[in-house]
This record gives structure tokens, sequence and C-alpha cells, in this order.
């Protein structure tokens, strides 16, 4: 097995399996100095100024002259002085694709009344404000496996009782951006088909008033949504007490769900990847890509997002896009955030984290061209806003932060009842109600955190398997964990505290 991954015949660099000394020989060139394993290694002479190529896509400009066998990173590397602000070919839908032929397959969901089908089967506490999370935690606390090992045991088809509490919801413009966002979110958790019955805690006084929120969002009260204030409640210890009544009530009826088989296309895979590394876009990503276009010729979806982290890529998904307003509303959204970065004193490449650049990413534009094979080949069906309701089929695009439980978030609420998550380095994450699948890039993460982990896509570097044998392994794994078998994060009981909703605008 070679010591180096070449991506494309046209790149300007290689990757390195392992860490590499110097001297060590690459493609015939000696390797100068130390290269850390996932890191790029030059394979001709680079001049300053002079465009870098990884996937035959540009990742960045010489900042500085660079020789065959030298170490390509953040001291030699950077966006160019238009700061990633480089003509790319949009060329809205040059590369749809006519419609897989449609295939059928079956996993084990929830059947729900009006047609949805759901992969887990929760009561959920929602706040409407900060201030309403600890009477809606200590509600979900009382139906805790771990507080009260008995209170569930007679509800096997319960998965849970979980508190879903955020940090907002006051001190914000009622008519604003901010609340719009808000309140989607909670609609889209309210009404999500892995809840059964939902209860929103308030405290009564909030800019984020209940009814307001029922009335926007076109809901009303009922025997699987119910809501009530704090203030109106005779204070903590008596709405917790009205809390633990109302849950114990929903229950029985909750637990009559019961598990039957359903069609691969009521699956809708919400697609992240955090602590990314060199072999993200190698390993890991396109083998969910492969995963994502089985998916899709099920008549299953996925849910591409992350605006930050697909900047310098977008020209790959516009290509896609079977409809020019569909192209049109990806690049109206990249614009978006290039506005919102500069007014708040920041630039798209502040993106990668530490973590990313110590695992050989360099600039947003490498960052993203890998992010993007997450999304597979298939075409790009629509373009959503930030927890909106998906109603189209297939691949689809929602616009998100690139902070991973922001985005998730978003995706939740759009519907996705299943998470994806892939990483390099190792993330400390969960989504509840939906199961969270984690997907290593490399095999040593794996040897470190197998426990955390689902999936080794590092075999895909070790050259004991192929990016579609993996995604082949994905997506099985998908249908088998939509049926109910228990992703590593469910077992640490991440998922709650991961409920973040995008918070945007003027705190007052």
């Amino acid at each position: 097995m070679n010591n180096c991954i070449r991506l494309h015949a046209d790149d300007d660099v290689v990757i390195a399996r392992q860490q590499l000394l110097s001297g060590a020989t690459v493609e015939g060139l000696s390797v100068r100095g130390l290269v850390p394993p996932g890191h790029k290694i030059a394979t001709r002479d680079i001049a300053q100024g002079a465009p870098v190529r990884r996937y035959n896509q540009i990742i960045g400009f010489a900042s500085k002259a660079i020789a065959p066998g030298e170490h390509v990173h953040t001291h030699n590397l950077d966006m160019g002085p238009d700061k990633g602000d480089f003509a790319r070919d949009h060329a809205i839908g040059a590369d749809v694709k006519p419609a897989p032929t449609p295939a059928y397959a079956e996993f084990m969901g929830y059947q729900r009344a009006d047609g949805r089908v759901a992969t887990r089967n929760y009561i959920a506490i929602l706040s409407s404000v900060n201030c309403s999370a600890t009477v809606a935690r200590a509600i979900a606390d009382h139906f805790s496996k771990l507080s009260n090992p008995s209170a569930l045991a007679d509800f096997p088809q319960v998965d849970g009782v979980i508190a879903l509490t955020h940090g907002t919801g006051c001190g914000m413009d009622t008519h604003g951006l901010g609340m719009q966002l808000l309140e989607r979110t909670l609609t889209g958790y309210a009404t999500h088909p892995n809840l059964a019955a939902a209860l929103v805690v308030g405290l009564g006084c909030e800019s984020n008033q209940i009814n307001a929120w029922l009335s926007h969002s076109g809901l009303s009260e009922g025997s699987h949504l119910q809501t009530f204030n704090i203030q109106d409640s005779g204070g903590t210890r008596q709405t917790v007490a009205k809390g633990i009544a109302l849950v114990q009530a929903m229950l029985p009826q909750v637990n009559q769900a019961q598990r039957v088989p359903c069609s691969v296309s009521h699956i809708t895979v919400g697609l992240q990847c955090g602590g990314s590394d060199g072999y993200s876009g190698i390993s890991a990503n396109p083998a969910l890509g492969a995963a994502v276009d089985l998916l899709v010729a099920h008549g299953g979806t996925a849910i591409l997002s992350e605006t930050p982290e697909i900047y310098g890529a977008e020209h790959l998904l516009t290509r896609r896009a079977v409809r020019r307003e569909v192209g049109d509303k990806l690049i109206e959204r990249i614009r978006w955030w290039e506005h919102y970065t500069a007014i708040n004193g920041g630039e798209m490449n502040n993106n990668p984290s530490p973590g990313n650049k110590a695992g050989g990413l360099t600039t947003i534009l490498e960052k993203s061209l890998g992010a993007v094979a997450k999304a597979g080949t298939s075409n790009l069906e629509a373009v959503y806003e930030y927890a909106e309701k998906v109603k189209a089929h297939g691949l689809v695009y929602m616009d998100t932060p690139g902070y991973d439980p922001v985005s998730a978030t978003g995706q939740v609420a759009g519907g996705a009842n299943l998470i994806c998550f892939t990483t390099g380095r190792g993330s400390a994450y969960g989504c509840a109600p939906s199961p969270s699948l984690k997907l290593a890039t490399n095999s040593a993460l794996w040897a470190r955190q197998a426990d955390d982990i689902d999936i080794n896509c590092g075999e895909i570097v070790d050259g004991s398997t192929s990016v579609q044998a993996m995604g082949e392994k994905i997506f099985q794994r998908m249908i088998e964990c939509a049926s109910g078998q228990p992703s590593k994060s469910e077992l640490h009981g991440y998922g709650q505290n991961e409920f973040v909703p995008w918070q945007v605008g003027a705190v007052m």
C-alpha cells in the first residue's frame, strides 16, 4: 500500500496515509520535513500566488513558493488576496441526471395516524424560553431511567421522556428573524413524527408567548400537544407536578404504538460532519454519499446542510439542481452568509477549527470540497431555509450554520428522523428524538473511541474496502438504526443537551 493517496491526476498535492519523516519517498519525491497523517505534500513546484488543487478543485493559493516534497499547510497556503472570491462555474443544472429506477426496501417503523413514519417513540418536554428550562428538565427527570428506573417499566414501547430546552426565547425582537427561526424550530419538533406527544412549558411573560407561537404555527392543543406556563400554574413545584401528571396520562396511549414494516422512502437523514480531518473527504464523507445515493434510489430523503462548510464547493451542488430556482436559491444563501459574516467582523475562512487544521485541513475551500461528498451524486431537488419542513424526496439542502448542534437541530425540525455524522477527530454528539450514527474517517480514531463510533470508514484509507462497499454497509446500518437498534450516542445518553436552535440577531 502506498504511503500517500492521490485523489486526481491533476492535483498539486497528495495526502499522507501515515506520518512521514524527512527523506521518505512519495511518488518518487523526497519528503522535506515532518508531515503528519492526513496532511498534504506538494508533488510539483507551486509559485507564490498560484492556485493549489486537490480533488482537481482549488483549495487555496500558495502564500509563498512551494517546492516538491514540501508539507502544504497553513504556513504556505491560504485563501489568497480575494479571500476565496474567485470565479466558479455554477452551471445550474448542467450535471442533472435521469432519476434512478425506483427500488424498494423496508425498515420497522412507527406508522403515525397522519401517514408519517417515526424511527423512535418519545414524549418531549419543550421549553418556550430559557426561564422554563429547569422545570422542563425536572419533569423529564422524573421519568429518567437513571433517577427513576421503574417510571417507564410498564411502557416498553416508549423510548423515553426527554427535555428539549434552550437558552433563548426572550430579550429578542418578537417579529424578527430570530423569533421566526425559534418558532419554526419549536413547531418542527412539536410535530415531529418521532414525538408521540409533547408538552410545551413557558414562564408566562417571555417574548416567545406560547399563544402567539400556536397562532403563527397553525397549531392547536390536543391529546398530543399541551401547553402551560409556570406563572399560571402556581410556581415551580406545582408546575413540575402538573407536567408529571400530564405525561403519566399520555403514557398508556403512547405505549400502544408498535413497529411495523415501512418503506425506506420514509427515512429522512440529516447529513453532518464534525471534527473533520484530512481523511474526511476521502473516506467517511464519500462513503456516506454512496449510502445517500442508495437511500435516494429507494425513495428516501437526505438533507445536506452547514452552508459555511460548502463555501467554495457550492458549484458542485448547483450543477445538480433540477430547476434554476433551486440553484439560484443556494447561491443566494451563500451571498447571505458572506454578508452576515462580514457585518459581524468575520469571514468565511474563519470556519476551520484548530482541530480541523491539526487533522490536515487548511482552508474552508478544502474543508467544503470534502464536506459536499456527503451528498453523493444525486440530483439536488430543493433548497430550504433553517427548520423549514422538508417536503421533497431525494437529496435536498437546508441552510444552517456549520456548528453541528445548531445545524442538526434545524434538520430535525425539518423532519429528519435519523442523523449520520462523520468525524475524523472524534465528536461527542447525539441527537434526540432522532438517533445519530457516527462514522469515523480513520482507523486510529476507531481504535481510540470505538465505544462512541458506529462505523469505521478508515478501512477505505487502509485499503481493505471500497467507498461503494462501505456505502452499502452504511445504508444497511441506517435501516437497522431506523428499525430500533440503538446508536452508540443513544447508549451513552446523548441527545437532549444538543437541542440548540439557531439564535440570530441582537440580544436585547
